[in-house]
């Protein structure tokens, strides 16, 4: 991974860069690739400031990247998920012209329940109004 070279910061910086055309599974796969390379020198520290600026435009990931690698907690992962599949049953029902109140909007992005924000986007796909994404929903809470 070069972390000893002189170029490294030119580098890892190319590489950052390259990252963001991907799609963002493939970003953090390969994210995680040189992440493990780098080990545990001074290049790493400057990888993860780079995909701190960098890597900031995907749903999710932002928080994902965060919580996971700079705060080091482990249930990030999961949290990063949930909040990509809420920013995309919201982004689902935009663009399809459905109105989102900011009480939908509460809901679905606190919502941390992998299985219901799946259920949910898959109604977000074909539903009339917003509030259409809870009928029926079994995840245990109560609409606001």
């Amino acid at each position: 991974m070069h972390s000893q070279s002189k170029r490294a910061a030119g580098i890892l910086e190319a590489v950052a860069r390259g990252l963001v055309s991907f799609e963002p599974s493939v970003t953090e796969y390969w994210f995680e690739v040189v992440e493990v390379g780098l080990e545990s020198t001074p290049a790493r520290d400057d990888w993860r400031k780079l995909m701190q600026n960098v890597v900031t435009h995907f749903p999710g990931h932002g928080t994902l990247f965060e919580e996971k690698y700079l705060e080091g907690k482990s249930e990030g992962k999961s949290e990063g998920k949930a909040e990509g599949k809420a920013e995309d049953i919201l982004r689902a029902l935009t663009v399809r012209g459905v109105p989102v109140s900011d009480d939908v909007r509460q809901r679905v992005t606190a919502c941390l329940d992998l299985d219901t924000l799946t259920a949910w986007f898959d109604r977000s796909l074909t539903a009339s109004r917003a509030e259409d994404l809870f009928a029926d929903a079994t995840e245990g809470t109560t609409a606001s």
